[in-house]
């Protein structure tokens, strides 16, 4: 993608923030039980789905790196991840903020939920150690994508034993739009703040994704320019 691309897809995602942030302080009404609190719902859930799918989406990458041996995956794989680590940090944030004004405390042990996401985020923690712990190229990237696809499988697992706990704390707001129980503005509200969180993820994507390309190719020029046409060729990332 371009800058040219990218520009369409900034404006984008800065109206559809707007937007959504105009709907929850303005459209969406107080929730009987939580009241304002409840109101961090509509950032702190979309980013924690699109984290998730974040992580997957990596290791899908990582799947094809080790199939066909592209470094443009291994790139894709490795940007995805660091996207995905910066909003589980923001998740993790949020639901504190969330847990101090609901529980008094900013973390609780015997939260599933929490300590999954935060289980989940230590794994990827060690993402970068592993892949620049690694010297040479080829195999810095087959490790990071073994790591990328093992992780991403995780996910979805770990995540569905969580939603099968008999005890929680933490509440279930979207089950009850699978029941139908959502009130209308909060769906719309919701399913907004979800476009404009994902819509942000993928031009933050494409931001570094680009960036990362565009230093690939002025160092692979610095080294033809400076007559070091046999070096060892290095991955993607390590260029970047």
């Amino acid at each position: 993608m371009t800058v040219r691309g990218l520009r369409p897809l900034s404006i984008l995602s800065v109206a559809l923030i707007a937007i959504g942030f105009g709907l929850v302080f303005f459209y969406a009404p107080l929730d009987a039980d939580q009241g304002f609190r409840q109101k961090i719902f509509y950032l702190h859930v979309p980013l924690g789905i699109i984290g998730l799918i974040g992580f997957i989406v990596g290791g899908w990458h990582g799947l094809r790196y080790l199939r066909t041996g592209d470094p443009s995956h291994d790139l894709k794989a490795y940007v995805y991840i660091h996207q995905s680590q910066i909003v589980a940090v923001m998740v993790l944030i949020t639901g504190a903020i969330w847990g101090r004004t609901a529980w008094g405390a900013w973390w609780r042990w015997d939260e599933p939920f929490l300590v999954s996401f935060l289980f989940l985020f230590l794994i990827y923690a060690t993402y970068q150690v592993l892949r620049f712990s690694i010297d040479d190229p080829q195999r810095q990237a087959r490790a990071a994508s073994v790591f990328a696809v093992a992780a991403g499988a995780f996910v979805p697992v770990n995540f569905t034993v969580v939603r099968m706990a008999n005890e929680y704390l933490h509440p279930r707001t979207l089950d009850n739009a699978a029941n139908g129980g959502l009130p209308g503005p909060v769906l719309v509200t919701f399913l907004v703040c979800f476009g404009a969180i994902a819509v942000l993820y993928v031009t933050l994507v494409k931001y570094e994704l680009l960036s990362k390309s565009t230093t690939f190719r002025l160092r692979a020029l610095e080294r033809r320019a400076g007559g070091d046409d046999l070096l060892p060729r290095r991955s993607a990332v390590l260029q970047a």
